[in-house]
This record gives structure tokens, C-alpha cells and sequence, in this order.
């Protein structure tokens, strides 16, 4: 069962401003600095929204504000709180996903696509089950396939993007599913339990649930 979010917790952006987005933390996992050679590449201004750890301190002076600095179209936001999410993603023409680690879910990606933002995201972890490839984004396998990326992502319709969110990703779809689950669960459990009461179904139920 795949996390979900409120239908309405971020709107709907048919329009982008033109922008490449990083959100998330500066560490060597999360890929600032390949989002930062996209940009350079590609020529596309990067936006990078993100909160940095103390253990992470001296990558960020070391590593990637430096190239920050370098990079005349990377601007570094800095950590964003839930009432600019909205408009940082929605405004963004694509979401920057470049893990370099097998991260399980990803919740900034089903954010973007709530927004209507396509992602583009490196093939790892729990990404090829999140990112349906040319529907809701573009998943690469190197950084030359990044860089090509960019340049096909208007041809992503912002429109089913949102579409794919609201079938995939909502509270209420989480809930169908949990409920789905709970249900094939029981009818595990009164086969398994055949002609033994009622009782000691209702037991085995009361404590799965808890």
C-alpha cells in the first residue's frame, strides 16, 4: 500500500514558470550535486529547496556550494515550509529526483505529481513503481539520460500527471487498499478457522489490528 495525501493538500498547476526543482536534504544520497550538473548542462535555472543537517555541513561548504556559487542559474533557497511547497513545485517544470541510494518511497515525488510537476528521477529504489515512465515523469538511468530528460519534459501533460496522483496516491486510495487488504485478510481467517466460533475469530482480528 503506497502512501497517500489529501486531494487538496497541494493544487493543481497547468503552468509552469520554467524552472528545474530540488527539494529535500543536502547529503551525498539525495544527489544536489547531479541536479546541479543537469542544470549546468541543460542550461534550465535549478531552484534547490533544502534543509541542511549539521552532519551534512561540511558537504555543503565543501562540495556543493561551490558549485552553486559557480552556476549563475542555481539559486539555493534554502528550507521551505509546507505553505510554499505549493507554489515551489506547482511552478516547477519538472521535479529534480536524482537519488543515489535505493530510497524506499520518496514522498516529495507524489507532491510534485499533485501539483501537476513531472518528475525526473534516477532508476532506484522505489521509483520505477512510483513514476509511471511518460505518463508522470521521466525515469533515466545515467546523467546524459538526465540532460535528455529536461529536454523532453513538456511533452509530459501536467493535466495526467494530476490524473495519475488521484488514482494512485490519495488518502482515499490508501484507504481502499488498506481496507482491500483487511478483507482478504478475514476471509483468510474463517477459512482457517472453519467451525470454531465466532469468538475466536473476532480475536484474531482484534489482534492483527493492533
Amino acid at each position: 500500500v503506497y502512501h497517500g495525501l489529501p486531494r487538496d493538500l497541494l493544487p493543481f498547476r497547468p503552468k509552469a514558470s520554467g524552472y528545474l526543482a530540488f527539494l529535500g536534504r543536502i547529503s551525498p544520497e539525495k544527489g544536489p550535486e547531479t541536479a546541479i550538473e543537469i542544470a549546468a548542462r541543460t542550461g534550465m535555472p535549478l531552484k534547490i529547496a533544502a534543509k541542511i543537517d549539521k552532519v551534512d555541513q561540511s558537504y555543503w561548504k565543501e562540495r556543493v556550494e561551490p558549485k552553486v556559487l559557480r552556476n549563475s542559474n542555481v539559486e539555493f533557497i534554502g528550507e521551505i515550509d509546507e505553505r510554499q511547497k505549493a507554489d515551489f513545485l506547482g511552478n516547477a517544470a519538472a521535479l529534480l529526483f536524482p537519488i543515489d541510494w535505493p530510497e524506499p518511497f520518496g514522498l516529495v515525488t507524489i507532491e510534485a505529481m499533485a501539483c501537476g510537476t513531472p518528475v525526473i528521477a534516477f532508476r532506484r529504489g522505489a521509483v520505477p513503481e512510483v513514476i509511471d515512465d511518460g505518463v508522470s515523469g521521466l525515469i533515466v538511468d545515467t546523467l546524459d539520460g538526465a540532460v535528455d530528460a529536461v529536454r523532453r519534459i513538456n511533452g509530459i501533460d501536467r493535466a495526467r500527471v494530476r490524473r495519475t496522483f488521484e488514482e494512485r496516491f490519495t488518502v482515499e486510495r490508501m484507504c481502499r487498499d488498506y481496507v482491500a487488504i483487511y478483507g482478504s485478510l478475514s476471509d483468510v481467517i474463517t477459512k482457517a478457522f472453519g467451525s470454531q466460533s465466532k469468538r475466536a475469530k473476532n480475536a484474531a482480528m482484534m489482534t492483527m489490528s493492533t
